[in-house]
């Protein structure tokens, strides 16, 4: 489903790499294996005799939701990563995001302050980074994840030299 305020019309949608999952399967694994096991020792303490709050239905019910949560979160991964994209237009940058919850940044050229590129250790091995972009406003989040390591590098170039041309225009 396509909304006039989340898709502008004419504007070609470029997406990130669909390797970033990989990244995101990794972030998912590490968080919630830690936060299943952390939520599981209540229930083992319980098992055990070790403790004798809280009830057993209640130990068991904390893990199994969040294990239910997680396995959605799961499933939902590889639809996030293709809902992310981007489009260069003449005077700014388009972010999109989200499925449930949709959104669209609007980065004018002429507000960026910098841009910044960072890797992690699984991005790195994957061949990936992350574009971040800065501007004066402490509420724009505006990062792109997932991409290539030289659209990376290539789009860090282009929009450090667009930003500049329009500042030197002001």
């Amino acid at each position: 489903m396509h909304t006039e305020a989340i898709d502008p019309p004419d504007v070609q949608w470029l997406r990130v790499s669909p390797r970033y999952v990989t990244v995101r399967l990794v972030e998912w694994a590490i968080g919630n294996v830690l936060m299943l096991a952390v939520l599981s020792l209540p229930l083992i303490f319980v098992l055990l005799g070790w403790w004798r709050w809280p009830p057993l239905w209640l130990a068991i019910t904390v893990p199994a939701v969040m294990l239910v949560l997680a396995l959605w979160r799961l499933v939902l991964i590889p639809r996030q990563v293709r809902a992310i994209g981007y489009a260069e237009r003449d005077d700014d940058l388009l972010i999109r995001r989200g499925i449930f919850f949709q959104r669209t940044m609007v980065v004018p050229y002429g507000r960026m302050q910098y841009v910044d590129v960072s890797v992690g250790p699984v991005e790195r091995s994957l061949g990936l980074c992350t574009l971040k972009l800065h501007t004066a406003s402490t509420g724009t989040n505006a990062h792109l994840p997932g991409l290539p390591a030289e659209e990376g590098a290539r789009l860090r170039e282009q929009l450090s030299a667009r930003g500049e041309a329009r500042l030197a225009g002001l």
